[in-house]
């Protein structure tokens, strides 16, 4: 086991969890978040995710990232990372697995299109979504709603992206019932969630766009970051052909990438003075991340990408066509909650924004060819883009 650094979070010293677990915390040889990555690994929620986008919707090959294998690669990077910095590695891998859990179908055209549908009752975020789902609408256990799970596990689950100052109203509801201190940072832990999400999508998004064909090598070492990986790749690899080396390109990228993330955490941290978890929150900054050079060449990466390969045309028609779909079935429910199954009909109220929000609740939950069957049950097959 790793020997945890001073802040570290430390499961011995948890705020614990909103409601008392019956029998005690302890049962068995798991600690506290080592049972909140168990809980999430065992939800409903979590198995949704192998159906819902991750950059293509409702792929047809089954070589393609999905939200579920995304979860999973993140996870690996921040599990690894948070080893080799000395942090909580059962937390981070919790927070990575948990992270993408408030998506709803078709990746953000679903999000865009469920946030226009509740811009008058209050909106939708994600990852607002991701704390509502675990502490509301996941309910295995009899005693109470929701995994229970920690106060670390949620706070990390609220603040991974930093400090939450003007929250919405799914957020201010999870944060009356459990207060999240969300005006601070998080513990490094979220932090590190937030970076190797940042990690996998950038690489892994560059592997299913070359396996889709809508990237290209040329295109690519357009890029500064990917330039200087590439002819270090093809300089220990001269006799190889080019087409079996796009791979390493890949992880050559994530070992940069890692590399700098841990070598500039460690001097924030040195430099920030800080010595326990509660420092951390004090820091008044971020302490996890790339140093000031790589993140300049990340973000030319991701204007690279969002102008490439998210915004391409095959692209931006398969999210007009998602966005119909989520807006259709909003509509559909709100004229007619006898559309929806019996256990979300029953429970669908007369008032709003109580209404609308039930209704999102449904709707972010499906995964993409759910929402797809759903949709064609009601308005019959919608025409490919």
């Amino acid at each position: 086991m790793t020997l945890l650094a001073s802040y570290a979070s430390d499961p011995g010293r948890s705020r614990g969890r909103l409601h008392p677990e019956p029998g005690g915390e302890v049962r068995g040889p798991r600690d506290m978040f080592q049972r909140d990555r168990d809980r999430i690994i065992h939800s409903i929620a979590f198995r949704r995710l192998r159906h819902k986008t991750q950059v293509f919707v409702s792929p047809d090959g089954d070589h393609f990232r999905v939200r579920l294998t995304h979860s999973l690669e993140v996870a690996q990077i921040g599990r690894t990372t948070a080893r080799t910095l000395g942090l909580n590695e059962d937390l981070t891998e919790a927070l990575c697995l948990a992270h993408d859990i408030g998506h709803p179908p078709f990746g953000h055209a679903g999000e865009d299109a469920l946030e226009a549908a509740l811009d008058a009752h209050g909106g939708f975020d994600h990852n607002a979504h991701t704390l509502r789902t675990l502490m509301l609408l996941e309910s295995p256990y009899p005693l109470f709603r929701g995994l229970n799970l920690s106060w670390e596990m949620l706070e990390g689950l609220a603040k991974h992206n930093g400090p939450v100052t003007r929250p919405g109203w799914a957020m201010q509801a999870v944060d009356a019932l459990f207060p999240l201190d969300l005006a601070s940072h998080a513990s490094l832990e979220a932090q590190l969630a937030a970076i190797a999400d940042d990690i996998a999508y950038d690489n892994h998004d560059i592997d299913d766009g070359l396996r889709a064909g809508l990237l290209t090598l040329d295109q690519l070492l357009s890029v500064p970051l990917v330039k200087g990986c590439w002819d270090r790749v093809r300089a220990r690899y001269p006799d190889v052909p080019q087409d079996r080396l796009l791979r390493e390109l890949v992880r050559e990228q994530i070992g940069v990438m890692a590399n700098d993330l841990i070598a500039a955490t460690r001097a924030n941290i040195a430099a920030a003075g800080v010595e326990t978890v509660d420092d951390v929150r004090r820091a008044g900054a971020t302490l996890v991340g790339f140093s000031p050079e790589l993140a300049a060449q990340e973000r030319d990466l991701k204007r690279f990408m969002y102008a490439t390969l998210y915004h391409h045309p095959s692209q931006l028609a398969a999210a007009d066509r998602a966005r119909v779909i989520v807006t259709d079935l909003f509509r559909a429910y709100q004229a007619d909650p006898k559309l929806m199954p019996p256990e979300w009909r029953d429970d669908c109220a007369t008032l709003e924004p109580q209404r609308s929000r039930h209704i999102a609740d449904f709707i972010a939950g499906m995964t993409d060819r759910y929402a797809e069957k759903r949709h064609a049950e009601i308005f019959g097959e919608l025409a490919l883009a």
